[in-house]
Parts: C-alpha cells; structure tokens; sequence
C-alpha cells in the first residue's frame, strides 16, 4: 500500500467568505478593483502584526528583534515592519536609503553584503549607521573616510563561521563563503580595525536562512554564542552588540509544517543567561526576513486563458516568473516543486481538476503550478499563490521579455 501523497501546510492565515479569498479583510475580487489591475502582489499589515506579536510572545523579553529588508523593502512595508520591530538590516545603499526615510534611529540600522562600494560606505558613515565589515579592504576604507570627515565610524564584524545551520535552504556560513571574515581571522581584524580609530560594538554571525527544524537552529545558536564569546576575548573594547542571525523557515512545499517557536525561545533565554554573564554590556539580537513577512503575502494574477493539450488543462494567466521567480522554481530549487496555489475566487469551487498553471513568457519555464489540483477556472478568475511575501518581485527579472510590472500593495 502506497503512503500518503504530501500535501502543503494548510493557508489558513487569509480567511475565505463567500467562497473567495479576502486579504487584508477586502475580498479578493474586490481588492482585485481598487488596484485596478493585475498581476498584484497584496501584503495584509494585520498578519504582519500578528506574526511579530508571535515571535515577541516566545523570545524572552530583552531580545532584539531586527527586520531584514531584502526579504522584503517595499516602502510601505518596511515602514510598517519599523514600527513593530527593534532594529533594520540593509544590504545596499538603496536599501539603507529605505531604511533611514522610516524614521529607524540610523544607529539601529546595519549594513550587510560583501561588495560595498565606497560611495556606499561613505553614505553609511554620514547617516550614522552600522556597518557590518566582511573584509580588510573595507576596514581601510572606512578607516580613510572617517579620518576625512571627522566623523567616528561604528562598526561590527560579520563572522563568517567555521560551521552552518543544518537543514538550512540557504548556507550562509561554513567553509569558503563571500560572506564575512572567516573566524579564525577574526582576531588579526580586530586589532586592525581598533588601531584605524573603528569603534567596533560586536560581531554579527549568520550561519544559514530558511530552517524548519527547530533543533538545528538552537544548535547553531549555541554555537553560535560559543564562538562570539571566545571572539570577545579578543575583542579591544567590551562587545556591546551580537547579532546571532536567524534562520527562521516558512513551509512552502508539501510535506512542510510550521516552524515550532517555543522550544527556540527557551532556549534563547538560557543563552541570554550565558550571554549577560560573560558580555554584560552586549544587546544580543536576532535577524529575520521571510519568517516575518513570507506569509503575510499573496501573489495574484488573472487567468486569461484556458487550454487543453493532449489531455492537460492548462490555465494561462497574466503573472509568471518575470514576477515571482521563486514560485516558478528557478530561485534556488533543484528540483520543482509547487508553492501553494489557490483560485482565489473559488477557494472551494465546485468541480476540481488537475491544471497547470502558466505565464504569458515564451519559455517553458514560466510555470506557477505544475498539475495541481485546484477548482475549475476559466479566463476572469483570478489564481493566487500563498507564502508570497518574501523574495517575490525584488528577486525576480521584471524586465524580461517586456512585460509590464506587478503592482504591490499594503492592506
């Protein structure tokens, strides 16, 4: 006897009334109206709220919580997510312009990435804002423009450490990577960035994003503040920042569940122990994108056709991967598999059949749902896709093959 096919997480978190979705309490066709066009990307601000209300509810209190804007920088949203959450992290100076017109003090706002330009750096110096240093090249040049100045540059130093998170979709950490200055480095760095006049407040280790197992993440955590406290040794100041990253996952793919919360609070409050106790003058922080965002967003494009070939019902719509890279599968998947997918104006429908869902792009690859079962549709209804609030258009190639862009909106 076969087992059981897999099937996704249920999407409980937007309610259905009358058979169609509602997103930020406006039922799906409606809000379809007021944005006057589709595809649209819809974030609902209450699940946003709800979902840091969440997590502060399970991390003890004293813990920072910063929003990572890649995951997400609309403007809207991040000034929103300023609001709820302790601190910004940035990955460009397009970003960190984002960052600092939401009124986040500039000193609760830090800067990441490999390769930052000069201009970028000087633009982090004169804003106030921290600097994550990944390199001896940028250490000299932060060093240079605060001597030109006049102006004192704070910094921490991102570690790149000699370990990963486990059943992680994304390594951040271990072995060569581009991202931060390797651990055993770390030390040389220090005193060169203390004798170039740097205030450096800390260091900031991430070793993976995207994990669902919770006791991979408290591994990591742990060792994590193991190798931040042995780094501090060296440290030519008292740490008073450590950023241990995050690595929170979402369930996309079926077979997923949720993220148990509980037992990583826990266990971060054994480790603010530990950390209070070595580094008392240190504001441990965590770092999250997709899990504060990903779900609170939906993807939603219109069907435009319907078509049958060789016995497959394909529905051809107006969205495809030129807006949502990701549910296409070409960001990071090896092998395909289908987000959750819905008709959005007939989440329960009456008949269901097996469909393939597609874009207007002239490649196969342009593929949103690929033989799911979904209620039967034909051109008008409107096809969503769930867990769309992180890496949707902002990763995605908008520009290829011409047409025109996805809108996004805050409900």
């Amino acid at each position: 006897m076969s087992s059981p096919k897999p099937v996704h997480a249920p999407q409980t978190q937007f309610p259905v009334v009358d058979d169609c979705l509602q997103v930020g309490g406006i039922a799906l066709t409606r809000l379809a109206q007021r944005v006057g066009s589709t595809p649209f990307y819809a974030y609902d601000r209450a699940l946003l709220t709800e979902r840091v209300a969440h997590l502060r509810a399970h991390l003890p209190a004293g813990i920072a919580l910063h929003y990572s804007i890649k995951a997400n920088p609309m403007p809207a949203l991040v000034q929103h997510m300023a609001g709820l959450v302790d601190g910004l992290d940035v990955a460009s100076g397009g970003e960190m312009k984002v960052a600092l017109d939401t009124g986040m003090p500039a000193a609760r706002i830090s800067f990441a990435g490999p390769g930052k330009s000069e201009a970028e750096l000087a633009q982090a110096l004169a804003a106030g804002v921290c600097v994550n240093i990944e390199s001896e090249r940028e250490i000299r040049i932060l060093a240079r423009l605060a001597q030109e100045t006049g102006v004192k540059a704070a910094a921490v130093v991102r570690v790149n450490p000699d370990f990963e998170l486990r059943s992680s979709g994304m390594k951040m950490g271990g072995g060569a990577k581009q991202f931060g200055i390797d651990a055993e480095l770390v030390p040389a760095m220090l005193v060169l960035a203390a004798a170039a006049g740097i205030d450096v407040l800390g260091f900031q280790i991430f070793s993976g994003s995207q994990s669902l197992k919770a006791d991979a993440i408290m591994e990591a955590q742990s060792r994590t503040v193991e190798l931040a406290l042995r780094l501090a040794a060296g440290a030519p100041a008292p740490v008073r920042q450590l950023n241990i990253g995050g690595g929170f996952g979402i369930p996309y793919f079926p077979g997923e569940q949720a993220l148990d919360i509980a037992p990583i609070g826990a266990h971060l409050a054994q480790l603010q122990q530990q950390v209070a106790a070595a580094l008392p003058q240190a504001q441990l922080a965590i770092e999250l994108g997709r899990y504060l965002v990903g779900e609170a967003g939906v993807y939603v494009a219109r069907v435009v056709d319907r078509k049958l070939s060789r016995g497959q019902v394909f529905l051809v719509t107006d969205g495809g991967l030129h807006h949502h890279l990701a549910a296409s599968g070409n960001f990071g998947q090896v092998i395909r598999k289908n987000y959750p997918v819905a008709i959005g104006n007939r989440m329960a429908g009456g008949e269901r059949e097996s469909v393939s869902a597609v874009g207007p792009l002239c490649t196969p690859l342009d593929l949103l749902a690929d033989k799911m079962e979904l209620a039967q549709a034909g051109p008008g209804d409107l096809l969503v896709v769930f867990q769309s609030g992180a890496y949707g258009i902002s990763a995605s190639p908008a520009a290829f093959l011409g047409h025109p862009p996805a809108v996004e909106v805050l409900v």
